[in-house]
């Protein structure tokens, strides 16, 4: 048993999902993939730095993430071309880590953390997907002060994404996270129930 997780910038995807880990669900996290397949030494890298050229590497050969973000941001061929690099190996992860996961423990429910789930059509790959929701005046006072940002580039961080609201009515699930903690436990607690997870 499968769920895709995602939500907005800001709107508490980590602590949604830690909240299921402590209940026994695995989680495979693709932002850690993500940072796993661009190692030093690795393939992917070779062929990021090969692409993008050797200024995109620290002088330890470790990615450069700034410079490469320099490269890629507003540049959308750019962007695409590193998505292209990046991307499957990423979801070949993500597939190996859940079916594993699947396999060894049938009886676990087994997370993927995806931050970009919907925006990258990838609903196919699990059974159901939750979104972590918060109204978007929230999601701007958290990253406000989760990031230390002004108004208006937390603003635009947030424009950057699909809206919040077109994710929650795409949802199989939808976990509120915008009340207190309890609240948030709560509603994973009901969500745990109702797939009659023990």
């Amino acid at each position: 048993m499968n769920i895709g997780l995602t939500g907005g910038i800001a709107c508490g995807k980590s602590t949604v999902s830690a909240m299921l880990v402590s209940r026994g669900a695995l989680l495979v996290d693709a932002d850690q993939i993500a940072r796993d397949v661009v190692e030093p030494g690795s393939p992917v890298l070779e062929q990021v730095a090969a692409h993008f050229g050797q200024a995109v590497l620290q002088p330890d050969g470790s990615l450069h993430r700034k410079k490469l973000g320099e490269i890629v941001f507003g540049q959308t061929e750019a962007r695409k071309q590193l998505e292209s690099i990046l991307h499957p190996p990423i979801r070949k992860q993500m597939r190996e880590q859940m079916e594993a996961y699947e396999q060894q423990y049938p009886n676990r429910l087994v997370v993927v953390d995806v931050p970009l789930l919907i925006e990258s059509n990838l609903s196919f790959m699990f059974e159901e997907v939750l979104v972590v929701y918060v109204p978007r005046h929230v999601q701007l006072e958290r990253l406000i002060h989760r990031d230390g940002l002004t108004e208006s580039e937390a603003n635009k961080r947030i424009n950057s994404q699909m809206s919040i609201e077109e994710k929650r009515q795409l949802a199989d699930i939808v976990i509120d996270n915008s009340g207190s903690w309890e609240q948030t436990q709560s509603e994973v607690e009901r969500f745990w129930l109702r797939k009659g997870l023990s």
